[in-house]
């Protein structure tokens, strides 16, 4: 019987687990439908969920009907759309991942500070379009270690770095170090900008990945922690790695000649879609399980405070309502 490896921890972080509630709570209290503005997390099945409950995506604020409830995505907005949303008179709900908003913040103040700001991250990324909007005039994007070579600043010793949140650690690295023979005064964040999560299911994958014939990452094409997910096994020694979005996309000949597979998850992806997986390969001979735990999570974010105030005044009508009865 073959064995699979199952990486720990993998699926839902924090910030994730935190949107997706953003916009379950926001239907149950406000009624569907409910817009978003983009993908509330990169993961398809979350959306089609959501969806089916009453979520409407959309791509921009215009789209969404004067008056109605609008979530921003999980990966962050330039202050230019909530100016937009409120001047269309949009009740909004913002879900930005906290760990997005310490980035946001940081732009913000290396931009006080008139530094140019050197944005590690990829081009047309959500989550870099709203970093980028923080500061528009001081933000360059630089997309991996060649980008360094070419990225140009007004004055070489006043220059800070910000970095994506879902990236690589070891590319990101790479490009920091890049960066410093550059520029030697090169400032950065009082402390690292790729999230715990990101960090964690990384190190999880390099667990397994040389031990096993294959790692199957369960993740959307479009999220990049889940395709980085792909790289860093590759790296690390796995002589395949693939990316799923569900059970349905695996190929069993991937499977030929491998005794050992290594199954993973991004952060934005349900644990009923990795169970799918290994259920297939069970039915395949891949029967034995093994957890192969590298971290433990139990962070977690309170829900945003627009809709804290909202269920708090909920809550103190019903206890009324409940003391009139009496």
């Amino acid at each position: 019987m073959g064995r699979v490896l199952l990486a720990a921890p993998r699926g839902y972080c924090a910030g994730v687990d935190r949107a997706v509630q953003t916009v379950e709570q926001a239907i149950d209290l406000y009624g569907a439908p409910v817009y978003v503005r983009k993908q509330i997390v990169h993961n398809a099945h979350v959306v089609k969920t959501l969806e089916a409950r009453g979520a409407i995506f959309v791509e921009e604020t215009e789209e969404v009907p004067e008056g109605a409830t609008v979530v921003f995505s999980a990966h962050g907005v330039a202050p230019t759309v909530h100016s937009e949303a409120k001047e269309r008179q949009l009740r909004t709900i913002d879900a930005t991942c906290p760990l997005v908003t310490k980035v946001h913040t940081e732009a913000r103040r290396f931009a006080k500070d008139d530094l140019d700001i050197l944005l590690i991250g990829h081009e047309g990324h959500e989550e870099v379009v709203g970093t980028t909007g923080q500061a528009p005039d001081r933000i360059h994007l630089v997309d991996g270690p060649e980008d360094a070579a070419r990225v140009e600043v007004r004055d070489p010793t006043k220059v800070a770095y910000l970095s994506q949140t879902t990236l690589s650690v070891d590319e990101t690295e790479t490009t920091v170090d890049a960066l410093r023979e550059r520029f030697p005064h090169l400032q950065g964040p009082p402390s690292a900008d790729i999230c715990y999560a990101t960090q964690n299911r990384q190190v999880a994958v390099k667990e397994i990945a040389a031990q096993v014939g294959v790692v199957i990452v369960v993740g959307s094409r479009n999220s990049s922690n889940s395709v980085r997910l792909v790289e860093v096994a590759l790296d690390a020694g796995a002589p395949a790695a693939y990316l799923v979005d569900r059970a349905d996309d695996l190929d069993l000949a991937w499977l030929e000649g491998v005794t050992d597979v290594g199954v993973t998850s991004g952060a934005s992806v349900p644990e009923d879609l990795v169970a799918g997986v290994v259920e297939l390969l069970a039915e395949h001979g891949f029967g034995d399980v093994e957890e192969v735990t590298s971290a433990e999570e139990h962070l977690l974010f309170a829900l945003p405070p627009e809709l804290r105030r909202e269920l708090r005044a909920r809550e103190r009508a019903a206890a009324a309502a409940a003391a009139a009865q009496t």
